[in-house]
């Protein structure tokens, strides 16, 4: 007898979903039955926007009036509230809480500029945790965060002491966070991904790929879809009794 993942009536939202994982989360997550919510930072009506509307109608062509677009830069607590508190008052509460946003800034620490640090931080690991609490307050009991881990959490890969030190912020709080929900029966997960093929990871020069392919076991990068898969596992009831745990999506790649 096979298994299906479905997650018919429930409601999802994803931080940084115009575009790259965060918009194949949305459709994976779409696919299994859940109500999308998509998340962009452009206030100003630019590129971010015009993808998450774009992804929006996609989405509502398969099942009218199933995916919404809530605009709110993560890096502003205030603007993160009060993007919550409009989806509590449109759609009511949320089942699941994807902090996907993320930027990169890389430099070497000699380098880098005390903004490229600032910004890194504010979105990657501050961000995460303005999701968190004031999520929390619309997130149902039962309900489940995944956040977005890295990698270069462990692995110390040149010139991302900034990425490196918020995704290892995200690792920790995602631990105690998992603990601080258990009596809510919310489980609080993250995601580790290695390499995958996005428009961000295009900027590596090919030198450096071909040294990064030569240390993954695999012997190729990752795709979207398999963090997505890995996503959607952890939102489903298959999942249920996992919470404070790092699932890395590697492909065996240890850094």
């Amino acid at each position: 007898m096979s298994i299906e993942i479905d997650l018919s009536g429930k409601k999802a939202l994803v931080t940084g979903a115009s575009q790259g994982i965060g918009a194949q989360i949305a459709r994976t997550l779409h696919r299994a039955g859940c109500q999308v919510i998509l998340n962009h930072p452009d206030l100003a009506g630019g590129r971010t926007k015009a993808d998450a509307e774009s992804l929006a109608d996609e989405l509502c062509q398969q099942r009218p009036g199933s995916a919404h677009v809530y605009p709110a830069d993560v890096a502003d607590p205030m603007a993160v509230e009060a993007m919550m508190r409009s989806i509590d008052a449109d759609l009511g509460g949320i089942d699941a809480l994807i902090c996907n946003a993320g930027i990169l800034r890389d430099r070497t620490i000699a380098k880098m500029s005390i903004e490229d640090w600032q910004a890194v931080i504010d979105v990657n690991l501050s961000g995460v945790f303005y999701c968190c609490k004031f999520g929390l307050e619309i997130l149902r009991d039962g309900g489940s965060i995944v956040n977005m881990g890295s990698l270069s959490a462990s692995a110390g890969l040149h010139g991302q002491s900034n990425y490196a030190a918020a995704k290892s912020g995200v690792q920790a709080l995602t631990r105690v966070l998992s603990r601080e929900c258990a009596k809510r029966s919310i489980r609080v997960n993250a995601i580790a991904p290695g390499l995958i093929e996005t428009s961000m990871s295009a900027t590596i020069s090919e030198t450096v790929r071909t040294e990064m392919l030569k240390v993954i076991p695999w012997r190729k990068f990752g795709e979207p879809q398999d963090v997505a898969d890995a996503v959607l596992f952890l939102c489903s009831p298959l999942a249920g009794y996992i919470t404070g745990h790092v699932l890395e999506v590697n492909g065996g790649w240890r850094g």
